[in-house]
């Protein structure tokens, strides 16, 4: 399914490469780009659900306290964020903001996020070494920044308590105790889909309208503050972002460092769906904040090499 959704949007892409705005392309493009998210979106809310009604408090706590504990959070949010798909952070957006995981875990699936990174590179065969080393770069530096994000916040006791599993349900109003968790999942996660189709549509409208050759022009402008530049790019809550980075390095017009920095700050939509989703607007800034940090300190060590 995932691959069958990949090449729609390639096709997409392809339909509306001609000059001009066709609201129909950008339209298309969104619900592909949402639908390739709803797999995880749902098993995410499946997850929570599951937590609340079946599993009980205790298996809330462990897998809330885990990542905190222990590198496992961190490491395995940094090894699955890698899978070539944007919906993993979606889910992740939604897990942080019931805290069944960490911080830390957060932040190593956002660092490592690969969206459309992976198979771009891979359609350019001379590029397919450095598939290997963006991918090994990313879980590096995703596994050091989250765990380094739990050990901050344990040192310091910085209190990121937020609203529970149960709080969550309560404000949403859907109907958990009377329907079951197959019904409480899937109305959480059309809810959240119908945001995260209009940020594509509203993102996908401005990137059609403004070109991908001003973003170009925009990063190769930067000069040395190139990974500076290629960070806010990733940022963009949309697939198009990676696209282009990729195909900029794939074609040469910017450094591999200056790529990765980008690739890391990437992480789809998960950053809007986590100021949706997470209420502590200051918590997701430093979020934030410490993602496009870490992506720009990465692009700026490897462009010395």
């Amino acid at each position: 399914m995932q691959i069958f959704l990949y090449r729609l949007s390639v096709l997409a892409q392809l339909a509306h490469s001609h000059d001009g705005f066709d609201f129909w392309d950008v339209l298309l493009d969104a619900v592909i780009d949402t639908a390739k998210m709803l797999p995880f979106l749902f098993l995410a809310f499946l997850l929570m659900e599951f937590i609340e009604h079946r599993a009980g408090d205790k298996l809330a706590d462990f897998l809330g306290k885990a990542g905190g504990k222990t590198a496992a959070g961190p490491a395995a949010g940094a090894v699955l964020g890698c899978i070539p798909q944007c919906g993993f952070s979606v889910a992740a957006s939604n897990l942080y903001a019931g805290r069944i995981i960490t911080v830390g875990t957060l932040i190593a699936v956002f660092i490592s996020t690969s969206d459309e990174a992976i198979p771009v590179l891979l359609a350019h065969p001379e590029m397919l070494n450095s598939v290997w080393k963006l991918i090994a770069v990313k879980i590096i530096a995703a596994a050091a920044a989250g765990i380094a994000a739990d050990l901050i916040v344990r040192a310091l006791k910085i209190d990121l308590s937020g609203d529970s599993i149960e709080d969550i349900c309560s404000e949403s109003g859907c109907g958990c105790g009377s329907h079951g968790i197959w019904y409480s999942a899937l109305k959480h996660s059309a809810g959240v889909a119908v945001f995260i189709l209009i940020v594509n549509l509203v993102i996908g409208a401005v990137m059609a309208l403004a070109g991908s050759e001003a973003v170009e022009r925009f990063i190769e402008s930067m000069g040395f503050f190139q990974p500076f530049a290629a960070g806010l790019v990733g940022m963009i809550p949309n697939c198009a972002a990676s696209v282009l980075l990729t195909e900029l390095y794939a074609e040469g017009a910017i450094s591999f460092g200056t790529a990765a920095a980008g690739l890391c700050t990437g992480a789809g939509i998960g950053l809007a769906v986590l100021f949706r989703a997470n209420k502590n607007v200051k918590e997701n800034l430093v979020i934030t904040g410490t993602v496009y940090a870490v992506g720009v300190l990465c692009g700026i060590v490897l462009n010395l090499f």
